[in-house]
This record gives structure tokens, sequence and C-alpha cells, in this order.
């Protein structure tokens, strides 16, 4: 397995970001929230006990609660990496959520899967977790995300220091995302995404965002060489040139993807075996079917 991100790295950023709480640095939170919320809210059954994992700030878990859709639910956290609200938070890292097999009806995960190096791992384990016919419902930042901040700060690296190591992680897309789930055995999966564009006066505000929320740079292979203030401060030009408003303030892109998927079940479901058809798609079109040559 390869080790891209440094856990531990990923878990200060968190305790860190909390020690100084903004409550307008989670808004990504709170829309995942809602959107996981809202997804649930159509789903015509209930689910007796549920978990929601590494959310940071509880809203996930408590936007469940608000559908009328959930029982018990409980809140996995990193030790030290979370707001308290009333529900009851057990700790443990964001690749060992020590999930009891066939335990929940419901996982939660809002922003947390893209910081793990096995992906597959962690999937794998909430679906042991899942009863027969339990949901996952996860919202994970996707490709397109700080694309902007991305082009910036490669181009002004560049230009002085004559390279560049990355400082903003890679995300996943739609396809990739979905054929995570497959491989972790997960069933009827359901992947799209959305994009939000956030503006900023300067690359400084969304740094400073960027720090609240903890999402600084948490790559195992980063650089440690100090940057220079010009660093930043050309950056700051680049973005303003590259991605600005006319009225001079900056975009940054927010991708995420929503995922869902059931744990196995025999009333779910399933595709139909090739050559059952009992119709003709050439008929159902009114045109005439040509055989291809071989």
């Amino acid at each position: 397995m390869d080790i891209i991100f440094d856990q531990a790295l990923v878990a200060r950023n968190r305790k860190r970001a909390l020690r100084t709480f903004d409550p307008k640095a989670t808004f990504l939170l709170d829309i995942a929230a809602e959107e996981l919320a809202g997804r649930l809210a159509i789903v015509e059954r209930r689910f007796e006990t549920a978990v929601s994992l590494h959310d940071a700030t509880g809203e996930a878990a408590a936007a469940a609660l608000r559908t009328g859709k959930v029982g018990d639910i409980a809140r996995i956290e990193l030790a030290g990496g979370y707001r308290d609200n009333v529900l009851p938070v057990r700790e443990a890292p964001l690749e060992a959520p020590d999930l009891t097999p066939a335990s929940l009806n419901l996982v939660l995960s809002p922003l947390s899967l893209h910081l793990t190096n096995d992906t597959p791992g962690v999937l794998v384990q909430i679906r042991r977790a899942l009863k027969p016919d339990g949901l996952l419902l996860a919202a994970i930042p996707g490709a397109g995300t700080l694309q902007e901040l991305r082009d910036v700060l490669l181009a002004a690296e560049s230009e002085i220091y004559g390279g560049v190591s990355p400082r903003v992680i890679p995300f996943a897309d739609v396809r990739d995302v979905g054929g995570l789930l497959q491989r972790a055995g997960f069933s009827l999966p359901v992947v799209d995404a959305e994009t939000y564009t956030v503006r900023y006066d300067s690359l400084f505000d969304l740094m400073r965002d960027l720090r609240a929320m903890g999402m600084t740079n948490p790559l195992a292979d980063r650089s440690r060489k100090p940057l220079a203030r010009r660093f930043f401060l050309r950056a700051a030009e680049l973005y303003a040139e590259r991605h600005s408003d006319p009225d001079g303030r900056i975009r940054a892109t927010f991708s995420i993807v929503y995922a869902s998927g059931w744990a196995p079940h025999e009333s779910q479901q399933k595709p139909l075996r090739p050559g059952s058809a009992k119709a003709r798609l050439a008929d159902a079109l009114k045109t005439a079917e040509v055989k291809l040559e071989k």
C-alpha cells in the first residue's frame, strides 16, 4: 500500500483547526451534512442503528437525526479532533474505525474518506459493519477541488525555485469512487458530483479558510523546505491574474462526490443475465437491426 497521507499530520491539522474554531469555515461540512440528510430523507425506510464517521463538527449526524429516518446514531472521531455535541462519541483513527461486523443499518461518511491511504480497505470495513441491506452515504471531495490553487502554486514554485513539489492533495473522480464501491462489495452503487464555487478577496483569505478547515497539506512526500514570502506573493498575483472575476475577487472550486451503496441482500434488485431480454431494442426504436461484420 502506498502511503500518500501522513495520518499523524492529518490529525494535527484537525486538532489545530478546532483550537481556533471558526464556524464560518465549516461551510463545506455543513453543505455535505445537509446534502446527505436530503438523500437520506427520500429513502423509504428507517435506520435504527447508525454511525457518522469523522465529521468533526457532528453536523452530519445531527442533520440525519432531523430527518426522522434514524433511530440511534453515534459518532466516531479522531482523538481530540472533534467538537462535542449531545451525541455519544468514540475515538478511532480514519483508517481503523473499529466497527463491529453486521452491527449497523446506516453509515455516514462526510468529507473524510479522501484522506485515507487504504480507501478500499476502509470501505470494506464499512461494508462488513453494515447489516444486510444496510446503507452507506458518503461525501468525498472530488476531482476539480482547489484546481485554481493547484495551478498557481505549481506555477509560482516553478518560476521561483525551478522545480515543483505536491502542495494540493489528489482527489478522486466520480468513476474512481464508483469503482471503489464495487470493489468493496457494495451493491446498487450510485455516485454523482456537485461543484461549488466560493469567492475570496485574495489567496491569503482562501488559505486562512483551508487552515481553519484542517485542510492544509498532509501529503507524506510534501516538501519540508521553508517557502519565502515572495513565493506566496507571486502565487497571489498569479491567482488574481488567472482566476478572478471582474470585481477582482478570486474563485475557488470545491467538488463533492456523493456516493451511496448497500450491503448485499437477497431482496435487492439484480441485473438481468446477458441475452435474457424479451424485446429487441430495434423494435422499441422502430428501426432496422443492422448486424456488424466481425
